[in-house]
């Protein structure tokens, strides 16, 4: 039988409950995708919206005989959501604590080193058991204020999308108003 070294330790790591903490940046673990979730509702509505324009411009297209329109994403690939960048990220605090925070999407790669003396803004996640997001880093070390961006379910959607959607909000609406005024 071997006898372990009770002087080694793993140091434990905590998940800071302050919203804004100050220390050191340990390490940058190696980051991984999570996936933004989409609510089936909001999708559906946006959807049927677009779909009204949709049929509205086809005719139009049929009318003036043009030819077919760019491609089209399933509503498969719209329900599976962006992905954003998750890179847990270790900070030694001023009380000297190892504190694990997680930062969601993506910064220069200049930004942010191990040693660099950072002072964070965090958020909770919905899920307690993940380490709370960062929501702004001053770095202290180079002065930079950084704020990191992940895509959102209207960016996955997109404009085009969108705007036909709200076109076709506006011909329901406008359906809505004639037939009540009759």
């Amino acid at each position: 039988m071997v006898a372990m070294d009770s002087d080694l330790q793993t140091p434990r790591i905590v998940h800071p409950t302050a919203r804004i903490v100050t220390g050191r940046v340990v390490r940058l673990l190696e980051g991984y995708p999570r996936e933004v979730r989409v609510g089936q509702p909001v999708l559906v509505v946006v959807l049927v919206a677009a779909g009204v324009a949709g049929l509205l411009v086809a005719l139009v297209r049929t009318a003036l005989s043009a030819g077919s329109g760019g491609a089209r994403r399933r509503f498969k690939d719209l329900k599976k959501g962006p992905e954003y960048l998750v890179t847990p990220v270790r900070l030694r605090d001023t009380a000297g604590r190892l504190c694990e925070v997680e930062l969601h999407g993506h910064l220069p790669q200049s930004a942010l080193h191990p040693a660099d003396h950072v002072q964070v803004t965090l958020r909770r996640q919905r899920d307690r058991d993940l380490p709370p997001k960062i929501e702004r880093i001053v770095n202290l070390t180079t002065g930079q204020l950084l704020t990191p961006r992940t895509a959102t379910l209207w960016s996955h959607l997109g404009p085009p999308l969108l705007l036909q959607a709200a076109l076709g909000a506006l011909l329901l609406a406008g359906v809505a108003a004639c037939s009540a005024l009759t």
